[in-house]
């Protein structure tokens, strides 16, 4: 028995607008309640910016919904359902380690950051805890003001609802394990 073709994927800013929208939140509360600016935002919800996870935590968490709610994906066929997990920004990449996990508070994620990249500046805050563990790479953390940096086999712990970034430094790419727990 062939397995049915999975049904169209709804973009994550689609999804992040319609929630918006049926909640009749304005772009205005959106961004007090997490800090980005409109434009940013309005790059979200139009497609031309793919927020990273912890963006994304802080944007349900303003919309008053389930952080899962943007990470899953409509995928029935359950051998593709950690492919389907998989998502990509300009240069970030992660996978989530605890699919199912939607309802609950600790989250796993596998992290690629391509070499001397960033999140282009986009700096994020989410309430609760991170924890990272990196396998390979040399990353650097941001947390407030204070700069943290990592080499394989390294971790930190930390707020998380200190404005935080992380970064690769080093040449090559870095992989790591990222933990949240938060509500």
């Amino acid at each position: 028995m062939a397995a049915k073709k999975a049904g169209t994927v709804v973009p994550v800013g689609k999804k992040i607008k319609q929630q918006r929208l049926k909640k009749k939140m304005s772009l205005d509360r959106v961004a007090n309640e997490t800090g980005f600016s409109i434009e940013y935002l309005k790059k979200v919800e139009s497609g031309k910016k793919i927020p990273p996870v912890g963006a994304l935590l802080q944007i349900a968490r303003a919309l008053e919904i389930d952080s899962g709610f943007f990470l899953k994906e409509q995928e029935s066929n359950l051998r593709n359902r950690i492919k389907a997990y998989t998502k990509r920004t300009e240069n970030y990449a992660y996978t989530t380690l605890t699919p199912g996990a939607e309802n609950k508070h600790l989250k796993a994620f596998k992290v690629g950051i391509e070499p001397m990249t960033d999140h282009k500046g986009v700096g994020y805050q989410h309430e609760g805890e991170e924890f990272v563990y990196v396998l390979s790479g040399k990353i650097e953390v941001i947390v407030g003001d204070h700069v943290n940096t990592l080499d394989a086999g390294e971790s930190l712990h930390f707020n998380s609802g200190i404005r935080h970034k992380l970064r690769n430094i080093g040449d090559e790419k870095a992989e790591l394990v990222v933990v949240i727990y938060g509500h």
